[in-house]
């Protein structure tokens, strides 16, 4: 049942609490929010080609154990679309702000490590899903996106 709970929820529970503190604390401002949003969805994107030009089986596949998940995936499994979309938002928190982003890569590493326990996932799917999430939010922070938008307005 936790597990099931954090294969399925926490990612959402992420996002809301970087919403919450984006909106109602106060305590990130609206351009990293908005990076990690953007990191989020690019880095799913990514994960969604990547196991489109790529497919892999799925750990339920393989040893016939049913998956712990509320959905049974249907596409490949490396690299892990959770752990991208959740290690891109967690990057771009913590390259503003060290001790509120350490908090946020413990819950996107638990939520790796719960897909994994979840049996919809391999280990080496979840390290995929760092790297292609770190590296997404470190791009999108480089450029400054939204930076630019507002100087050329």
């Amino acid at each position: 049942m936790i597990i099931t709970f954090l294969a399925s929820f926490l990612i959402w529970i992420l996002f809301a609490g970087l919403v919450y503190l984006w909106v109602i604390d106060g305590r990130v401002k609206r351009e990293v929010a908005l990076h990690a949003f953007l990191s989020a969805l690019i880095a799913w994107g990514a994960a969604e080609l990547i196991k489109s030009l790529f497919p892999t089986t799925r750990p339920f596949v393989t040893d016939n154990f049913p998956p712990l998940t509320l959905t049974i995936p249907i596409d490949g499994s490396f690299p892990s679309g959770h752990t991208a979309a959740s290690f891109a938002l967690a990057t771009s928190v913590w390259l503003h702000n060290k001790k509120l982003g350490l908090f946020f890569v413990i819950i996107a590493l638990t939520i790796g490590v719960s897909r994994v326990l979840a049996n919809v996932h391999w280990p080496l799917d979840i390290i995929g899903g760092i790297i292609v999430g770190t590296v997404v939010s470190l791009i999108v922070e480089r450029l400054h996106v939204f930076s630019l938008v507002k100087k050329y307005k």
